[in-house]
């Protein structure tokens, strides 16, 4: 990662003349990033960006940690006047992150909804997805009810530079709601609350979950398999199809995290495969048919931008940095200013 001691990591990306069906917004224009003082190296390197034919230009300045940085406001690439895109509007940030490494993951076993933990490589992922957000602000996370997306959570949040404590919420009766109640407001603040819902579980694969994939394949045949696997419409014998995954994914999103995005809350959402993918779908409009084919690495977090009702993409699971994963707004700027001048 490009976050050693002796430097700090910022980026910009150009677009191009860039549309797909995915909901990328179309035109170019640019988001600058600068720094003081002047003494910087600038490098380039350029990124394919979904479906687009186009690339996308990332430039990607390094500075000493002595260095002060200030980020400009982002520019929006329509044909609106720098005067109106420097105008300040509220602006939350979402980060996804799939699980790491489950323990059947490791065994090529189809895991659904069954409950199993990470495996070692699982944690260090995790605790590399949390280095990789460690200057982006969390005020809220959600998981889904399974261990493999909560440890990700807990192990990411130790590496967070804010060093906020993620308290799991227990309302599954009165008592331990009471139980659970902390007493002092100056705890409270230094707490991230952790609120666990089924609906952002794995799909559940029916009479599949446990089986080798591979051995699967060579009882039904490889295509009756990817069908069950990658068709978005027909699940596995009595479990869920994506779109069904999908239904309650969304459903749960639009109702109760989308909400607290509205009203500034920064969320981290640490969840599965198939939930993430639905909600994605939903993020960036892909269709049924493009979803399908959207694949997501364990232990890889995603940045978007929520703004003005609107979802912004910022990073891409193939970002091997965090340069390389996230373009900061003005807002993430200022706030990882703010972190350097806490905790230096």
């Amino acid at each position: 990662m490009a976050t050693a001691a002796c430097h700090r990591t910022f980026a910009t990306i150009q677009p191009n003349q860039c549309c797909n069906s995915s909901g990328y917004q179309k035109g170019s224009g640019n988001i600058s990033v600068k720094l003081v003082p002047k003494a910087f190296k600038a490098e380039v390197s350029s990124l394919r960006r979904g479906s687009c034919s186009s690339r996308w230009k990332l430039n990607v300045i390094y500075a000493s940690s002595s260095q002060t940085s200030v980020a400009d406001p982002v520019l929006s690439p329509t044909s609106h006047t720098t005067s109106d895109s420097r105008k300040k509007s509220n602006e939350a940030a979402l980060i996804l992150i799939r699980h790491g490494e489950s323990l059947w993951n490791e065994k090529n076993l189809f895991t659904g909804c069954v409950d199993v933990p990470l495996t070692k490589k699982g944690v260090e992922e995790a605790i590399e997805a949390g280095r990789k957000i460690s200057n982006i602000p969390v005020d809220l996370i959600y998981t889904s009810a399974l261990i493999r997306a909560q440890m990700t959570a807990m192990l990411a949040m130790t590496q967070h530079r804010r060093k906020k404590v993620p308290i799991v919420l227990h309302d599954e009766n009165e008592q331990a709601r009471v139980w659970s109640e902390i007493f002092s407001e100056e705890t409270k603040k230094q707490s991230i609350p952790v609120i666990r819902a089924w609906q952002l579980n794995e799909r559940m694969y029916g009479e599949l979950q446990g089986l080798n994939k591979q051995e699967t394949a060579d009882r039904y045949g490889k295509e009756q398999v990817h069908e069950w696997r990658r068709s978005y419409d027909i699940p596995p014998p009595n479990g869920e199809s994506l779109e069904m995954c999908a239904e309650r994914a969304v459903a749960y999103f639009t109702k109760h995290i989308e909400p607290q995005l509205q009203s500034g809350k920064n969320v981290m959402i640490a969840a599965h495969g198939n939930s993430l993918r639905s909600i994605i779908m939903y993020l960036d409009k892909l269709t049924s048919q493009e979803v399908i084919s959207l694949e997501l690495s364990t232990g890889i977090p995603m940045l978007y931008i929520f703004k003005e009702g609107k979802f912004m993409r910022r990073g891409s699971p193939a970002g091997p940095s965090e340069a390389g994963v996230y373009a900061y707004t003005r807002n993430l700027a200022l706030y990882r200013q703010k972190l350097d001048d806490m905790l230096n």
